[in-house]
């Protein structure tokens, strides 16, 4: 557990988010139950869109918002002076429908359809992604038909291997995102963009990858990219207006990651923000837009996921197995590439650990963890357990598997709580049923 002032143990022993207990959480809105910590996930923001303009200057910071999406999200995002990406018709909808800026959206994705291009153009999407040649196609003929020019920039790989799980390693060259730099795939791709005359090619994109620590890795991808753009000045005599180094920042999730606070965020953009000016001081290329797309590291640590003990089951010298009411349905991550969480009795979160529990949930797989050799006092039916560090991916990837309720997300902040999405019912499962 990674505390803060808005997460913390009360006086009662109790785990508190956002000045609320997780006692009354439960009792007022029952359980499973995401609760996102609306103040942290403001102060995060506010670190990151001031430290961009202290220093580097001009540039904009893009919530990633595939790791987390709502209404309310894209709300705060506004408010915060935030951009955003999004990398489908269903976010792209979400946020216009609260009136998010439509010039400050970056649309990504390696197989976008006709439908979501035609959608981005129609509502005047700021930036276009572009992930391949028959891409550019369509979106060229889409902007043709309305009479629009299109601001685009290329998604490359330069080819960063990341130390992170390899299923969120992008930057590899074997790797469905992107144009390679080291091979002429990304000038070629470049060429071909130049010529499209409904396209406006304003610059590349790259992302390395997710859960990264080493800042070293971000150095590495701005060394390289600025090294692309002094070839296409030399070569191509274009000179490019934006730099979109994606994102990645790595978060507290156990003892094994480094427990980061708010302003200890702000280092990653100073390191980027320090080697982009450098670079391009020492290659004499243009300095560009700097665009950062982090996702994970703003919500991440906002979110805690609170369920109900259920059965307890001990195999004698092999394990105790402690059954919640939630499961993979809307926490897959264990079961998608092992993720490690941190776990805690939030109602007795002083009592002293005496036994290891493997946590599981309530579908029918065995498959179906939260967290293994999680370190607890003697667990009780009736039990609140709390999950840390699950406000990205948790909500984003839920599924209705065994046709289960995804759990409502509530926002906590100051001592008051409000649903930012509510609970879906038996009903919702049936509504689109023929």
């Amino acid at each position: 557990m990674n505390e803060r002032e808005t997460l913390k143990i009360n006086s009662n022993g109790v785990l508190e988010i956002g000045g609320v207990d997780a006692v009354s959480l439960v009792k007022q809105y029952q359980t499973p139950l995401y609760v996102m910590d609306k103040a942290y996930i403001k102060s995060i923001c506010n670190v990151y869109v001031n430290t961009i303009k202290d220093f580097y200057g001009d540039g904009a910071v893009a919530y990633a918002s595939k790791a987390f999406s709502c209404k309310e999200i894209y709300r705060i995002m506004k408010d915060s002076s935030m951009s955003i990406d999004v990398v489908s018709a269903g976010e792209l909808y979400t946020a216009l429908s609260v009136g998010f800026p439509a010039e400050k959206i970056y649309f990504h994705g390696n197989n976008k359809s006709f439908f979501e291009l035609d959608l981005a153009v129609k509502n005047n999407v700021g930036t276009i992604v572009l992930d391949a040649y028959q891409e550019a196609d369509i979106l060229n003929d889409i902007c043709e038909k309305y009479n629009k020019t299109q601001n685009v920039l290329i998604r490359t790989n330069p080819g960063i291997e990341a130390h992170t799980h390899h299923y969120i390693q992008t930057a590899k060259i074997d790797s469905k995102f992107g144009f390679s730099i080291s091979n002429l795939e990304a000038l070629e791709m470049v060429k071909y963009a130049l010529n499209k005359k409904n396209l406006k090619l304003k610059g590349l994109h790259c992302h390395i990858g997710s859960q990264i620590f080493e800042k070293k890795s971000f150095e590495l991808a701005v060394e390289k990219m600025t090294d692309f753009y002094l070839k296409i000045k030399n070569v191509l005599n274009y000179e490019f207006e934006v730099l979109n180094l994606g994102g990645g920042f790595g978060v507290y999730y156990t003892d094994e990651d480094e427990k980061l606070s708010v302003t200890d965020y702000a280092e990653y953009i100073k390191t980027i923000a320090k080697k982009l000016n450098d670079c391009v001081i020492k290659k004499g290329i243009k300095k560009p837009y700097l665009v950062i797309e982090p996702g994970r590291s703003i919500v991440g640590e906002a979110g805690v996921t609170l369920y109900t003990v259920g059965n307890i089951k001990t195999i004698p010298k092999v394990k105790n197995y402690l059954s919640v009411d939630g499961g993979m349905f809307d926490n897959p991550r264990f079961a998608l590439y092992s993720a490690k969480y941190t776990v805690k009795i939030a109602n007795r979160m002083l009592d002293k650990p005496e036994k290891y529990y493997t946590v599981s949930g309530k579908c029918c797989e065995s498959g179906d963890i939260i967290a293994e050799n999680c370190y607890l006092p003697t667990v009780k039916s009736g039990d609140i357990v709390a999950t840390f560090s699950t406000g990205a991916y948790n909500y984003s990837m839920a599924s209705n598997y065994n046709r289960n309720l995804v759990p409502p997300v509530v926002m906590v902040e100051n001592g008051k709580s409000y649903y930012a999405v509510k609970p879906q019912t038996l009903e919702d499962l049936l509504r689109n049923d023929v």
